[in-house]
């Protein structure tokens, strides 16, 4: 068997390489990415600095459904993303009354909720957590909530509002960093 020549086992190297930057390309571009959570909002279903793993395939399949963590640009700087939940649909009427959340008049059971203001926080932010006028989800957009609904910028403000389909990233699938505290999202 005749020993292969440095310049053939240059060529096979690359070979290899530029294939594994192709699938990674592809596999990043429309499969999963990583995201970095920035910040308490999504306490304590998710924590600040936790890595996940995010499906940007699955949405091109089907929508967006509630009890869905998602990751989607914030409306006004696309080059931030926010993580919340997806708690409303297109055609859901949403309200918040005293700090419970009700979709089409039926109280939304939120074992995963945090309920604690900052140090500092203002009895007006909390009274602006706990009650949102009930308005009907337009189509193609969704309504989300932090789990750490004293800590949240999401849907109940006029910055964030409505989240359409097309500023959504994809669907959180678990949570693998730091490893201690690694999880499957529902």
């Amino acid at each position: 068997m005749a020993e292969k020549s440095w310049q053939a086992e240059v060529k096979d190297w690359v070979i290899s390489i530029g294939i594994a930057l192709i699938l990674a390309f592809f596999i990043r571009t429309f499969i999963v990415e990583l995201y970095l959570v920035d910040g308490p909002s999504m306490e304590p279903t998710l924590e600040n600095n936790n890595r996940l793993v995010v499906s940007k395939f699955i949405y091109n399949i089907r929508k967006p459904e509630r009890g869905e963590v998602i990751v989607f640009k914030y409306p006004l700087d696309e080059e931030r993303d926010f993580v919340k939940r997806v708690i409303a649909i297109p055609g859901d009427k949403v309200e918040i009354k005293e700090g419970v959340v009700y979709v089409n008049n039926k109280a939304v059971s939120e074992p995963y909720m945090k309920r604690e203001l900052r140090r500092g926080e203002a009895e007006a932010d909390k009274f602006q957590a706990d009650n949102y006028e009930a308005r009907v989800v337009p189509v193609d957009t969704v309504f989300v909530l932090g789990d750490n609904r004293y800590n949240s910028r999401d849907s109940r403000y006029r910055d964030v509002g409505f989240v359409s389909e097309e500023m959504i990233k994809g669907k959180a699938l678990m949570v693998f960093w730091p490893f201690s505290n690694w999880k499957t999202l529902p």
